[in-house]
């Protein structure tokens, strides 16, 4: 749960982004500031085209801004060049996406192990924390199956498994649920309530109102703008 005075993991600063479509400006995010503490579950919601996947992106340092700041545990990651960006995505953020975004033709276990290749993690080593971060998402019997091998439900619990691997500071979830039926989307759910009892940052861009009362602050973007926080 989130303290008031906990550290501040996340902080946009009158962030801004824009895009050139042939000789027209698109203002996709328009002065957006907040500030997100440690053990905070975000929900972040809004129309289509509002701009809530572009503040994901940007938030998540993806994407860079057109002006503006994003510190993430302080670090002002406005100068970091892409190299810089993406060893602290790696260090500093898990993601969960939609599409679950595995690799097709690689187990569960190298799915997850992934990230702690990029750490300069030994094989023997990752291969081991991956298997214990699928048991913990109720996989320990899926170990050596490949996606096609697993229902939607399995392999979005296979990604929030490679999410979690490198313990990171924030976890965003792009639409966690939107690809899966009610059950599993039931069962995802109350994976990413109980990290967040167990203190886990999360930033949940979600359109669905039943999955977004499970975060404890909420946030509605609308051309671009928060336009209600919660």
């Amino acid at each position: 749960m989130p303290r008031k005075n906990a550290n501040i993991v996340l902080e946009l600063q009158d962030v801004t982004k824009e895009y050139l479509i042939g000789s027209q400006k698109i203002h996709a995010l328009n002065g957006i500031s907040l500030k997100v503490r440690e053990g905070d579950f975000l929900s972040v919601m809004g129309p289509s085209g509002s701009g809530k996947s572009t503040f994901l992106q940007v938030a998540s340092i993806l994407a860079t801004v057109s002006s503006g700041k994003i510190l993430i545990n302080g670090k002002d990651t406005s100068k970091y060049d892409e190299v810089a960006r993406a060893h602290l995505r790696n260090k500093e953020i898990g993601f969960i996406f939609q599409n679950f975004n595995l690799l097709p033709k690689t187990s569960a276990l190298e799915n997850v192990a992934l990230p702690l290749v990029y750490a300069g993690i030994d094989e023997a080593t990752r291969l081991e924390m991956a298997k214990d971060m699928l048991e913990k998402v109720g996989l320990g019997d899926r170990l050596h199956n490949t996606p096609a091998q697993l229902s939607g439900g399995q392999q979005q619990r296979v990604a929030v498994a490679r999410a979690l691997i490198n313990n990171p500071a924030i976890i965003f979830a792009d639409e966690p649920t939107g690809n899966l039926d009610s059950k599993s989307g039931k069962e995802v759910e109350k994976i990413l309530g109980k990290l967040s009892k167990e203190g886990k940052t999360i930033i949940m861009v979600t359109h669905e109102p039943t999955i977004a009362k499970i975060a404890t602050s909420h946030i509605e973007i609308h051309d671009g703008k928060i336009k209600h926080e919660s």
